[in-house]
């Protein structure tokens, strides 16, 4: 730790060619002497301070504050408190005991550069190459069902599909990020081509998902699947609460949340005079809420052209698995990991200490087919970086995450495996307190009496 800190403040320390003394002062273990400051420590958040820039690549810095030491440890005080520091709590050394809570001894900055200049490059051929393949999968697979209309094979084409329309939406989403290309025109015109085919408004939800982002971790300000203060959590009806946290109505949440958005808030994803937009983004929300209202017109018009039960089978049905899909995966990456999360208010929140508690998601055989977007630190830190460089800009941040990068569950050909997250997530993290600036997921043995989640 004394390293770290004369590194930080620029000195090196001095070579150690003080003979070991012959007496019994110091022990084995090679206790050092500490400089105590009172009541300080260096996880008090007054040590830190930080600066967020605007935008989504907004940079978090901190600063650690010296001060000249008030008292020296004598060496028999270091003696008797040896057990402290060197066998720490329970046998864990002080130095390997994690707070995810505390803020990170790295800046934003240094992140930003252990990536490689190239994975910030944006090509939009290589992007719109995944658009050509993911449209001529989707329409492959609508054609084959509908020659074969076969009820061993319609099982198969809603799993398959549903999953392409998941992917669509990845795409738009690149699209929202401006990760797809520099142009603006031709990411607009991409993302309200894909976003509208699956019923989703897309300035409307690229706007509130820039919110999300630009205040992930933020108990009150987060956007997406954010914490219920305990205040707003009581306020729920029984019903309410079991929608919330019993499965499968949780993954079946994206529609009406783009109607309603989350319980605290208010506003539609449709409506230009939302609180949700700014005054100069309502004709953005009108043009998407248009371009809704056509496709949602096509399918009326589809419906009376091939009849209902053949649509319900082609589109309605993999709609909602794609729906399942977004609910699923976004929940997971800020949800369900093994140890408790922080979340954070005032002014322990910060742009990077709140992109730390996403998490990265192992999906096996759909990693590829959903753009990687399982590979979420990274893109929620620097969301401009494509999605094809995502794994690469992650394998060389981790050195500098530390810690603070946890490692996703290898996953099998299908993520079966994180079933078991969601169904934990939704038995124990219901609400946080409404008091404290750094506050963790607490449960409510009520509702899981209530909605039988045992």
């Amino acid at each position: 730790m004394a390293s770290w800190l004369l590194s930080e403040c620029g000195l090196r320390p001095l070579p150690q060619n003080f003979p070991r003394p012959r007496t019994g002062v110091l022990s084995n273990n090679h206790s050092k002497i500490r400089f105590l400051h009172s009541n300080k420590s260096l996880r008090d958040p007054r040590f830190y301070s930080t600066k967020i820039s605007s935008g989504c690549s907004r940079r978090g810095s901190w600063e650690l504050k010296v001060s000249t030491p008030l008292k020296v440890a004598s060496l028999e005080g270091e003696e008797k408190r040896g057990e402290s520091i060197n066998g720490g709590v329970n046998g864990v050394a002080e130095e390997e005991r994690f707070d995810p809570g505390a803020p990170p001894p790295f800046k934003l900055a240094d992140i930003r550069a252990a990536i490689p200049k190239h994975c910030w490059v944006k090509d939009p051929w290589r992007s719109m190459s995944y658009v050509v393949r993911d449209v001529a999968v989707v329409f492959g697979l609508a054609a084959a069902a509908a020659y074969l209309n076969n009820w061993v094979v319609w099982p198969i084409y809603w799993a398959a599909q549903g999953t392409m329309f998941w992917a669509l939406f990845v795409l738009g989403h690149d699209c929202g990020h401006g990760s797809f290309s520099n142009n603006h025109k031709l990411n607009s015109v991409v993302g309200h081509l894909l976003h509208s085919s699956i019923l989703v408004p897309y300035h409307g939800w690229r706007i509130s998902h820039r919110t999300h982002h630009q205040n992930h971790g933020h108990v009150e300000n987060d956007e997406s699947w954010h914490p219920l203060s305990e205040k707003i959590y009581r306020k729920l009806d029984s019903i309410t609460k079991a929608l919330r946290f019993t499965v499968p109505f949780p993954m079946l949440a994206y529609p009406f949340y783009l109607w309603g958005r989350s319980p605290g808030k208010t506003g539609s994803h449709f409506d230009p005079n939302s609180d949700l937009f700014l005054p100069n983004e309502r004709k953005n929300i009108i043009t998407s809420t248009l371009c809704w209202t056509a496709m949602a017109s096509l399918l009326v018009a589809l419906a009376f052209l091939m009849g209902p039960v053949q649509l319900l089978k082609l589109y309605v049905v993999p709609y909602w698995g794609f729906v399942m899909w977004l609910d699923f995966v976004t929940y997971l990456h800020h949800h369900g990991h093994e140890d408790k999360l922080p979340w954070y208010r005032g002014k322990e929140w910060s742009y990077l200490r709140g992109g730390l508690t996403t998490l990265d998601r192992d999906y096996g055989w759909i990693n590829n087919i959903h753009h990687d977007i399982g590979t979420h630190v990274i893109h929620h830190l620097f969301p401009q970086i494509p999605h094809y460089h995502l794994i690469e800009a992650t394998e060389a941040a981790k050195p500098v995450l530390g810690k603070y990068y946890r490692k996703p569950k290898k996953s099998g050909p299908l993520p079966f495996h994180l079933l078991g997250d969601l169904w934990r997530s939704l038995k124990q993290d219901h609400f946080v307190s409404d008091n404290g600036d750094v506050v963790y997921y607490q449960k409510d043995p009520e509702l899981n009496g209530t909605s039988k989640l045992k």
